[in-house]
C-alpha cells in the first residue's frame, strides 16, 4: 500500500472517453479511486457519491479518476448509465492495480482470491501521495476525501 509522501506511480490508460494520464494533471489534486467492478452495489454507490460531489471537488482544484479491471466497453455503459462526469480507466491487464498495491489477496465467505481492495489515493499537485485510504467503506468516504484536500 502506498503511503503519504511517496511518489505516485504512473497511471495512464484507456477510459470510456479516450485516454487518461496522471502526468497531464500536474498542479492539481487527483483523487484516484480503485474499485472492484462496474455495476455492483458498493461500486455504484461510490461512483455516484463522487459524481454528486463533482462540483465541490472541482472547486478544490481536484479531479477524480476511477480505476478497475473492467473493459473500456463496460466502463462506457457504466459511466453512461450513472452519468459519471469523470474518467474510468480500464486496467484489464492489472498493470496499474499492481503498481498501486491494490491488487491483493482477499477473503470473502471463507474463500481466498486475488482482487482489487477498494482504495483511494489523493495525489498532491507535486505528484506525491498526500493521503491514502485502504479497505474503504463507501458510506461517508467522499466527505473524508474532501476534508483531506487543503482549502
Amino acid at each position: 500500500m502506498l503511503t503519504p509522501g511517496q511518489p505516485a506511480p504512473p497511471l495512464a490508460g484507456k477510459t470510456q472517453d479516450g485516454d487518461f494520464n496522471l502526468a497531464d494533471h500536474a498542479g492539481k489534486y487527483v483523487i484516484v479511486y480503485f474499485y472492484p467492478k462496474d455495476n455492483t452495489p458498493g461500486c455504484t454507490t461510490e461512483a455516484c457519491d463522487f459524481r454528486d460531489h463533482a462540483a465541490e471537488l472541482a472547486g478544490h482544484n481536484s479531479v477524480v479518476v476511477g480505476v478497475s479491471r473492467d473493459s473500456v466497453k463496460r466502463h462506457q455503459g457504466f459511466a453512461a448509465k450513472q452519468k459519471l462526469p469523470f474518467p474510468l480507466v480500464a486496467d484489464e491487464d492489472g498493470t496499474i492495480t499492481t503498481a498501486w498495491g491494490v491488487w491483493r489477496e482477499k477473503k470473502n465467505y471463507g474463500r481466498t482470491y486475488m482482487g482489487i481492495v477498494r482504495s483511494t489515493f489523493l495525489v498532491a499537485p507535486d505528484g506525491t501521495i498526500a493521503a491514502a485510504w485502504d479497505k474503504v467503506r463507501v458510506k461517508g468516504h467522499v466527505d473524508a476525501v474532501l476534508a483531506a484536500i487543503p482549502a
